[in-house]
């Protein structure tokens, strides 16, 4: 790596004078406890609480019996299309997931007004009466061998999970807090691809039943509609978040409306596309399972099933770590590491059918006696998880991001895309395979397209980029240890201050911080490659000296001001620059002329561990020699209590830091 200029990121000597002032350790305890030990409930302690259990279990009921339904119907179209029509087997699986789709287009707008209007808790309870009446629909379609009727309760069955996707994302954030918002999104979309596994599983099972699987298959998924709604009774009121609102029934208008409420704020608008694009990608491989086991592998029904499963276990692995990796924040960095996985494996899946030669159908034993089946099945476990890192960060920042009195209608109009993503998916998958495309072609053509659609969604969004680089960094080269971070304000203006070691001490800050910080930095460093980028890409403020630049000065001392005035964090390092003998230089006067200005609560925080480590300046220059400890190096961010603007003094400051940093350096 080439070396940099030799200037600190924060250059806040600039900022300085001498007035003098004597240690102050003041702390204020408004909306902030005192720094804790006390280690995180793991997300599954949820699951025992009724804020959550009850609806996370109807939901689970819920997915598990739309995809029974679908795909007993595919297996039984697929295996006996004799019996079932006579169509072509080999798309009626794309078929029958457009049909499904079908309503998320046309009515998610109105299921979004319904649901910031209404109480959430009734109108689920109606949502489940409807999938009893549906699924007795689809069992008289079963029992009958009528294809119009399980047409006609695929759809109807789109529609009841229509109205339910904008109650299921809109409820979560009245009911979770912010720091379990990740924990509880990964438990929903875990528990909704494991009851795609049980409902799949159990669809294929009893399907294959011989002469009486149609018959199985009505029983269960009536059963499993009733079990749901004895559920649904447990959910606790959710109020509405809009009662006033005036329901526009028309779909079209309203659709076009939801929109473009959706497009006013840019960054969840792209999150939102790139969800959709995540259900583009899916639903092409979820839908080419049944073809692509009979046709590639050459398997049977119970293949059809085992793919079904693994892909379904990966999505549910991958968004249960999210919370891990994430450090139980929205951690949009695993977003750009997701389509990074994806990509990947969702290429070698087609470089590890060439060895697939099938002659008859096989099930499953003789299925995983071959080698070259592991490998698919690897690809497909690990394409699934990494979409899982991919999705869960992207729900909760639009969760997070977007106003509650219309995050239903944001909810529903991510719905509406999702469904035309998923429409194109299977339209664009028939056409490619009826042009005589292969379907591990199929595979490929889509791995390509996820990786220009990656390029130009972070291209378009470089935060999300900026901060992958801040979450490969304190999860690869060092081990980051965090303590205190409850001592940074949830939401309002605060002046951040932290000891200066290292040319990566703003990347470990914004690795650590549940928020969003602006730190001021050196303006020569916006000419450094890579660190230009990510500089730019936070909104960090250019300082220089007055006797370089005093215009800049006064442009950094208004730009800080105006970023405190808008409610964000700022942080600055008090030393004005990177320590070259480890210790912690005095403090400069910078920090109190911000605050004269705008008075706002100061936090301090203090690095621990990065002296030594290649991007310090011990032994020399920084990044000129290779590094001098192991990977995953261990260091920390420790945060104290909020200060009160007026108890603040350089002195009084730096004497609380360097008891927070201790003798670690």
């Amino acid at each position: 790596m080439r070396a940099v200029p030799e200037q600190g990121l924060c250059y806040n000597s600039a900022l300085s004078s001498d007035a003098p002032g004597e240690p102050v350790r003041v702390t204020t305890t408004k909306n902030r406890a005192a720094m804790s030990t006390e280690p995180k409930k793991s997300q599954f302690s949820l699951l025992s609480e009724r804020r959550f259990g009850p609806f996370f279990w109807t939901q689970f009921l819920g997915a598990g019996n739309d995809n029974l339904l679908k795909f007993a119907f595919t297996i039984l179209v697929t295996y006996h299309a004799a019996v079932y029509g006579g169509g072509d087997p080999k798309t009626a699986a794309f078929w029958i997931g457009a049909i499904f789709i079908a309503p998320y287009v046309l009515f998610s707008a109105t299921s979004g007004q319904l649901a910031d209007k209404l109480e959430k808790a009734a109108l689920i309870r109606l949502v489940k009466n409807l999938e009893i009446v549906i699924m007795l629909i689809a069992a008289g379609g079963f029992v009958m061998h009528q294809v119009l009727l399980l047409y006609a309760a695929t759809f109807l069955m789109g529609l009841h999970s229509t109205i339910f996707g904008p109650v299921k994302y809109a409820y979560l954030p009245q009911h979770l807090r912010e720091d379990e918002l990740v924990g509880g999104n990964g438990l929903v979309e875990m528990g909704t691809f494991v009851s795609i596994l049980i409902g799949t599983m159990v669809g294929g099972v009893l399907a294959a039943v011989e002469g009486s699987g149609p018959e199985w298959v009505a029983a269960c998924c009536v059963a499993v509609a009733v079990a749901g709604r004895v559920v649904a009774g447990r959910i606790p009121d959710s109020p509405s978040s809009d009662p006033a609102l005036k329901v526009n029934w028309n779909p079209f208008s309203e659709t076009w409306n939801n929109l473009v409420l959706a497009r006013g704020n840019r960054t969840v608008f792209l999150s939102m596309l790139g969800i959709s694009w995540l259900w583009f990608f899916g639903a092409t491989f979820l839908t080419s399972f049944s073809p692509f086991a009979k046709d590639v592998l050459g398997g049977n029904e119970n293949v059809v099933t085992l793919l079904l499963a693994v892909f379904s276990v990966g999505i549910g692995v991958g968004s249960l770590f999210c919370e891990k990796l994430s450090g139980h924040k929205v951690e949009i960095g695993l977003v750009p590491f997701g389509s990074i996985g994806m990509t990947v494996f969702a290429a070698d899946m087609y470089f590890a059918t060439h060895a697939m030669h099938p002659d008859a159908l096989i099930g499953v034993g003789t299925f995983l006696s071959h080698g070259a089946s592991w490998r698919v099945l690897a690809d497909l476990f690990l394409l699934a998880m990494f979409g899982g890192f991919y999705s869960v960060p992207l729900y909760a920042l639009i969760q997070t991001r977007c106003e509650p009195a219309y995050r239903a209608r944001i909810i529903a109009a991510n719905n509406i895309l999702n469904a035309f993503f998923m429409i194109a998916s299977s339209l664009i998958a028939g056409a490619v395979l009826s042009a005589g495309f292969s379907i591990p072609q199929l595979f490929l053509l889509t791995a390509v397209l996820n990786a220009v659609v990656a390029v130009y969604i972070y291209t378009l969004v470089p935060e999300f980029l900026m901060r992958f680089l801040c979450w490969l960094l304190v999860h690869s080269i060092y081990r980051l240890n965090k303590e205190g971070l409850q001592n940074i304000p949830a939401e309002g203006p605060a002046l951040i201050t932290c000891n200066h070691v290292s040319f990566v001490d703003a990347l470990i800050v914004t690795a650590g911080s549940p928020r969003p910080i602006r730190f001021v930095m050196d303006h020569n460093i916006f000419k450094v490659p890579v660190l230009s980028f990510i500089f730019r890409t936070s909104r960090a403020i250019p300082i220089a000296p007055a006797r370089e630049n005093a215009a800049l000065l006064e442009k950094a001392y208004d730009d800080i001001a105006q970023a405190l005035k808008e409610g964000d964090l700022v942080c600055i390092f008090p030393e004005g620059r990177i320590t070259d003998t480890g210790d912690i230089y005095p403090f400069k006067n910078g920090v109190k002329r911000i605050l004269d200005r705008t008075p706002v609560p100061v936090v301090p925080m203090a690095l621990q561990g990065l002296w030594g480590s290649f991007f310090s300046r011990k032994d020399g220059r920084a990044m000129s020699k290779p590094f001098r400890r192991g990977v995953l190096s261990r260091i920390a961010l420790r945060v104290a209590p909020e200060m009160a603007p007026q108890t603040v003094t350089p002195e009084g400051l730096q004497a609380i830091i360097q008891d927070l940093r201790g003798d670690w350096k």
